[in-house]
């Protein structure tokens, strides 16, 4: 079995960690989170959204919070843009990707963006063109790859449907995302199999929840097929606000212990990530959402 030797990590934390929480977060907090995990040797940080503030209100300082950055050589920042009027304002914050969102299942879209697959797509399309324009990358995140919380299993070839769209519209690679973590290794592999003809395994990242507790089952097995770039969130932050009952990503604290203990580099120092996971949930009154941070911060505390 021939593992990547390499993985690379998109940490997800402060933005899609910290969209949903009650409590506002300061801008200062959130930018220091950033400074934080790119000093672990994150190089992938998805840092914002341009949304509404009235649908995300967590999200309304998105502009301070990429301003404010104090950014580093080879570090990638991303945003999420669900509309013209949100890359617009995305852009002038100088991203160096975008991301744009679609589910494979009907009632997902509808439930969460009001209109169906093929409407979102279309809605995408000049979002996409004028990011590519304007030399910025384009990630498409492919929701409910797997699981629906309202139609329950997905069928992989909605996967395909999905991924023959993002890819006809420019999208230069994309997230299968088990968005409601119900997904088992099997179905993970028939999402990233149904991807495969639209994008090849170095263009495809896994995006785990951890609900059912499958998500490093389920990196594995995209592991298995070559998969080799996943996102996480630091502190297991984050569920999905449209998914009743999913619970966060899956931590990067252990995604990277389990990565480093098969041997796979990530560049990620283990510690710092920690600290970076253990200041945020210090802020929000809470402990990190990841066995492994629980484990280190006793081993440090005993």
């Amino acid at each position: 079995m021939s593992l990547p030797s390499r993985v690379q990590l998109i940490d997800v934390g402060p933005r899609d960690g910290l969209q949903n929480e009650k409590q506002p977060v300061p801008a200062s907090v959130k930018i220091e989170l950033v400074h934080r995990l790119q000093a672990a040797g994150l190089t992938e940080i998805e840092v914002t959204s341009f949304v509404s503030p009235k649908w995300v209100p967590q999200m309304a300082d998105n502009a301070e919070v990429m301003n404010g950055i104090q950014r580093q050589a080879g570090v990638r920042y991303s945003v999420l843009t669900p509309n013209a009027q949100g890359f617009e304002a995305a852009r002038l914050t100088k991203p160096d990707e975008i991301v744009v969102f679609g589910a494979a299942s009907e009632a997902f879209s509808q439930k969460n963006i009001n209109c169906s697959i093929a409407e979102s797509i279309e809605r995408f399309a000049p979002v996409v063109q004028a990011a590519l324009t304007a030399g910025i990358a384009v990630r498409g995140a492919m929701s409910c790859t797997v699981g629906c919380p309202y139609e329950g299993d997905i069928a992989p070839e909605r996967v395909a449907y999905l991924a023959g769209l993002m890819k006809q519209i420019g999208v230069q690679r994309v997230d299968v995302a088990d968005t409601i973590g119900a997904g088992t290794p099997l179905k993970v592999q028939k999402a990233i199999e149904a991807t495969l003809p639209y994008f090849d395994v170095d263009h495809i990242c896994g995006h785990f929840h951890d609900t059912y507790g499958q998500a490093l089952a389920n990196t594995l097995a995209s592991l298995q097929m070559g998969v080799w770039n996943f996102q996480s969130s630091v502190a297991g932050l984050g569920g999905c606000p449209y998914a009743k009952g999913a619970t966060g990503n899956v931590s990067t604290e252990d995604v990277v212990y389990m990565l480093h203990g098969m041997g796979i580099a990530t560049g990620i120092d283990l510690d710092k990530l920690v600290d970076a996971g253990a200041f945020i949930s210090d802020f929000l009154g809470r402990k990190p959402n990841s066995n492994v941070a629980k484990a280190i911060l006793n081993k440090r505390a005993g």
